[in-house]
């Protein structure tokens, strides 16, 4: 195993990867931001069996209930300060939080930028937001549709901000990550799945769906290969 550095450059701004190898395979290292969720567990499952160097980070952490083979850190993800902490020597930045207070994204997206934006070889920054952001055929926003389910339109609004919010941000390199509007689940990892931009990936019958397992796979795919750098995407079976 050895650290390898990779340059590109995103937007006329140098993007420095610090990576180990593992049996010469390019491995990312991440720090994941809400790792105790239904989500953010299942990425750092998935980044852990990729050999991915992972980090956990909440405010309190119940070690036994993290995944085997996550290093534990205390952290806050709205806060620029303990953001800035875990950030060297970090090639991703994973934002999976969530909770009763809706203005979480927001605030986790404002965070990261601020502590990011000046530091150099700063990590990327993969934002889970929501699907209700993504358009329906008419090019509306599923969350401004009349029938768009009314308790869910607070926490939706909250993710949509944080995706306006990484647009107009400068400075960092961003992935904002929406899943379907609907159709979204812990189920089973088939291993496969379709990826779009700002519309859902429907199959054949017009659903838009895919499992919590198969969405971490996709997001780790992103971590390995960026292919989505200040855009968002969404995927689907």
């Amino acid at each position: 195993m050895g650290l390898s550095r990779h340059r590109g450059e995103v937007g006329g701004r140098a993007l420095v990867l610090q990576t180990r190898s593992v049996q010469n395979e390019i491995v990312p290292s991440l720090v994941i931001f809400g790792v105790a969720g239904q989500l953010g567990s299942r990425v750092a499952v998935e980044a852990i069996s990729r050999h991915n160097e992972v980090t956990g980070a909440a405010r309190r952490l119940d070690r036994q209930s993290l995944p085997r083979g996550v290093t534990p850190a205390t952290g806050d993800a709205t806060s620029p300060e303990s953001v800035r902490a875990l950030a060297p020597g970090v090639d991703v930045i994973v934002m999976a939080v969530g909770g009763a207070d809706k203005t979480v994204y927001l605030r986790a997206a404002r965070a990261a930028v601020q502590a990011l934006s000046d530091m150099g070889n700063a990590p990327r920054i993969i934002h889970s937001g929501g699907g209700g952001s993504l358009l329906n055929p008419e090019g509306i926003r599923f969350v401004d549709t009349p029938d768009f389910p009314a308790q869910l339109r607070e926490e939706v609004l909250g993710q949509a901000a944080a995706l306006d919010f990484y647009r107009n941000s400068h400075g960092v390199t961003w992935t904002y990550m929406s899943p379907p509007p609907g159709g979204f689940a812990p189920g089973e990892r088939l291993g496969h799945y379709r990826s779009g931009t700002d519309w859902p990936v429907v199959d054949e019958e017009g659903n838009a769906r895919i499992s919590y397992e198969d969405y971490a796979m996709a997001l780790v795919d992103e971590i390995d290969s960026p292919s989505h750098l200040n855009a968002r995407f969404t995927v689907g079976y």
